[in-house]
């Protein structure tokens, strides 16, 4: 008999890691310091993630958006990327983390993308967690980029305009192949979503935190899991009802 999942443990976990370039400034350093302290919260959040078993986890490395940062950071952002592939990929691969990267990879430099690549590839049969890195990522690109594959679909003769409904564009997102989206973080104090995963957060829990990203440790994450394991999640129903049919 198959074990029913924890209703209080997200079996999706999504963060936008901000706060990098204002933790760098507190410390008088430039911005890209910071973005190399926060590989430590990046490997805490995974550590954390296997140890509560929780299945998917998606992490915001880098918006369509960020292309228009200065020049240098964005040029620091790409050889950082290169280096945490060669660094991380070992370690991740030894723990059962399979890696995937969405988003539109196309601008990115050639060397780049074959480092993406060859990560997901080497990974691609892991099973204790679905590790994704959004890089040129956008929720409305995400949107856009599902209706333009249905709209190839209904091209090719394989469905019809009117078979398009929200399962069948689901299934064309980045993530469709993964859990729901349950608990979306976002560090550094801000309290928006950023155009992160507009699809998937309709019926997720967001959590806001102060903390900026390169002090995030497990015990941060921990509060997350305690505020969301607190909260009645009801997808449309009465309160009665979920206390009734769980």
């Amino acid at each position: 008999m198959a074990v029913k999942p924890d209703a209080r443990v997200p079996r999706h976990l999504a963060i936008v890691m901000d706060g990098n370039g204002r933790w760098a400034k507190q410390r008088l350093r430039p911005r890209t310091f910071g973005h190399h302290a926060g590989q430590k919260a990046v490997r805490e959040a995974v550590e954390f993630c296997l140890r509560q078993g929780i299945e998917s986890l998606t992490l915001f490395a880098f918006s369509s958006e960020n292309w228009s940062r200065p020049p240098t950071e964005v040029s620091a952002l790409m050889e950082l990327f290169l280096k945490a592939i060669d660094r991380e990929v070992d370690e991740l691969n030894g723990n059962g983390v399979r890696i995937r990267f969405v988003g539109d990879l196309a601008p990115f430099a050639p060397e780049l993308r074959q480092r993406m690549e060859g990560a997901m590839a080497r990974t691609a049969g892991n099973t204790s967690l679905n590790m994704n890195v959004a890089v040129n990522y956008g929720g409305r690109w995400d949107i856009a980029h599902a209706a333009r594959q249905a709209a190839e679909a209904v091209t090719r003769g394989e469905m019809t305009v009117a078979d398009i409904d929200e399962s069948r564009l689901h299934g064309y997102t980045c993530l469709a192949d993964q859990p729901p989206l349950d608990l979306f973080i976002r560090t550094g104090g801000e309290r928006r979503v950023s155009n992160f995963l507009l699809w998937q957060l309709a019926y997720a829990e967001l959590y806001f935190t102060d903390t900026l990203w390169p002090d995030v440790d497990q015990a941060c994450l921990a509060e997350a899991l305690d505020d969301y394991a607190r909260r009645e999640r009801r997808f449309g129903r009465t309160g009665e009802q979920v206390a009734t049919t769980g």
